[in-house]
């Protein structure tokens, strides 16, 4: 079966001159890939009427759905809608079911503020369009047609996208077109970097399935290997690509670390404390709440996170954390005596089951220790023991920063299934 392919264009000088990071599309082509729709190309374009209508035309011509975002608020510089029409040689006529939603969303949400002709103008979509009634906003989506190529017209703020697509774009594409089926397995490796995996795994990548391929995805200190499956049989490639994962696992099993589906780290740890039910707390000084911002952005978190001390000063180590002055005195703040009763007083003052401390010098000066720029402690107290590992994370303070949330969660995941 021939690929399902798909091109995303966002609209919005505000993505081409760096005002706002564009996650909007990496949402949609991983969901998109996941009901068998390949992503073709991301393109992004300016708030303009001929930009928009090349791009278009250039879409049309690869691919069997373009989805489009952003452009489609009430102000006058977002054209999308003008632009659609004229692709369409359609006209803008006001839709009912689109007027009475925004007046509901005004008089549910948006009490102090009355709503004006501007607002009322998002019930004005091409007449040839199908709306997408958005709930969450006042700019519905659309889905229109032309030469047997599906364009979508989605909002750009991202929960409004997001929503749309999962319950009415995604399930759309899925009745209305054949799609192959796409299996992904990965798997993460640490301690070997891609260049020595690729040489230890070449005649084994070498003698792959057509169907298959295998992607190096090197980050952080780890090297994910993604296994990539495309077919008509869905059977097939699962039987297939199990068996190669096999062959896989005994070619670097001193290195593999685990299997991650579509799933990041902290998703992983926090399921397995929930399913123990087992608490989580930190203690960050260099790390400056990264951990804990990167946990309660996963949700449910409340049942299983109790919070956070950031002792990014050494005075916030000793007054909160209890960290005693002559062990500071004696070994400095960077030090795996510091991580050790940090994580240790932690535990207890929040009274969680684990607890995570990071002490360390991410630069670019050495501040209140001589610690060489890069040095990093990690503890992790455990229900019945703490453990403590140093690390050289480098020279880039960001990198340093989240090298280390990556590497707690890995020895927090390390220390839960001892239990």
């Amino acid at each position: 079966m021939n690929s399902l392919l798909a091109e995303i264009i966002t609209i919005g000088d505000e993505i081409l001159i760096g005002q706002i990071v564009d996650t909007n599309s990496a949402f949609i082509s991983k969901e998109l890939n996941k009901i068998g729709v390949s992503v073709y190309q991301i393109t992004s374009v300016q708030d303009d009427r001929e930009h928009i209508l090349q791009a278009f035309e250039d879409a049309k011509k690869r691919v069997s759905i373009v989805i489009v975002t952003g452009g489609l608020g009430p102000t006058k510089d977002d054209v999308t809608k003008l632009t659609f029409c004229e692709f369409f040689n359609d006209t803008l006529v006001e839709n009912a079911e689109v007027l009475e939603n925004v007046e509901n969303l005004f008089k549910r949400h948006i009490t102090n503020t009355p709503i004006s002709d501007i607002n009322r103008k998002q019930a004005l979509v091409p007449s040839k369009a199908e709306v997408l009634q958005n709930v969450y906003g006042t700019a519905p989506g659309m889905w229109m047609r032309q030469d047997g190529v599906v364009f979508v017209s989605l909002p750009g703020v991202p929960f409004e996208m997001k929503n749309l697509m999962i319950d009415k774009v995604l399930p759309k594409i899925a009745l209305e077109f054949e799609r192959p089926y796409i299996i992904h397995r990965t798997l993460v490796t640490y301690g070997l970097g891609e260049s020595a995996i690729a040489d230890r795994l070449e005649s084994w990548e070498n003698s792959l399935p057509h169907y298959i391929r295998l992607a190096y995805l090197p980050s952080l200190g780890k090297v994910r290997l993604r296994l990539s499956a495309k077919g008509s049989d869905r059977e097939i490639l699962q039987k297939s690509v199990d068996s190669e994962v096999q062959k896989l696992n005994g070619l670097i099993k001193d290195i593999l670390y685990g299997v991650e589906d579509d799933e990041s780290l902290e998703h992983v740890v926090s399921k397995m404390l929930a399913e123990r039910g087992m608490t989580l707390s930190t203690a960050e000084s260099c790390t400056g709440g990264r951990i804990a911002e990167q946990l309660t952005a996963v949700p449910g978190a409340s049942a299983y996170f109790k919070g956070t001390v950031v002792s990014y000063a050494t005075e916030v180590k000793i007054e909160v954390l209890k960290v005693k002055q002559e062990t500071i005195n004696e070994y400095s703040v960077v030090s795996a005596e510091v991580a050790k009763q940090m994580a240790e007083n932690v535990k207890h003052l929040m009274k969680s089951h684990f607890a995570i401390a990071t002490t360390g010098n991410a630069g670019p000066t050495k501040g209140d220790s001589d610690a060489d720029i890069g040095t990093v402690f990690i503890a992790i107290a455990t229900p019945s023991d703490i453990i403590v590992e140093k690390f050289n994370m480098g020279n880039h303070r960001e990198r340093i920063v989240q090298k280390t949330v990556h590497k707690a969660f890995e020895l927090l995941q390390k220390e839960i299934l001892k239990i």
